[in-house]
């Protein structure tokens, strides 16, 4: 198994700019982007999608609550339930997955799972490897991040 690269990793960040730039027309400040050694914290609603094939690993995006309700009002949306939280969240990382996929894939086989939605930390823990690449962000004052928890398959 080998890591992923920087031109790779910067996939995801492009992606991230440019999902927040589709949707709300303003970009997010990237505040990071490192290999993180430490305990990975969330901030409350996270969704996860899964990589096998020629990549293997996950994407999980970790938003606030405040942060998905602005992004559904924003999308006309009016349902601002947990639940509803929970799909937006599952949605925004299938998206960014579903962009590095048509990157990463060139030719090769990559599949992607349907997005896992939860709260809270405690699955996160269990699914994230050690020394995963994360993105932090803000947008409109409000944190995010992006874990991206890849490896190339040999």
């Amino acid at each position: 198994m080998e890591k992923i690269n920087d031109s790779e990793l910067k996939l995801f960040v492009d992606s991230v700019r440019n999902y927040f730039k589709v949707v709300t027309r303003h970009e997010p400040q990237i505040t990071s982007a490192f290999l993180a050694t430490g305990e990975i914290e969330s901030h409350g609603f996270s969704g996860l999608v899964s990589f096998s094939g020629s990549y293997r690993g996950h994407v999980m995006v970790s938003m606030p609550a405040a942060l998905l309700r602005e992004l559904l009002l924003l999308q006309h949306e009016t349902d601002l339930s947990e639940a509803n939280m929970l799909d937006a969240v599952g949605e925004i990382a299938n998206t960014l997955a579903g962009n590095a996929r048509k990157s990463l894939a060139l030719g090769t086989d990559l599949n992607i799972t349907v997005p896992v939605k939860f709260q809270g930390n405690s699955e996160l823990k269990q699914r994230v490897r050690k020394l995963p690449y994360m993105i932090t962000l803000r947008w409109n004052h409000q944190p995010a991040i992006v874990c991206i928890d890849l490896e190339r398959s040999a």
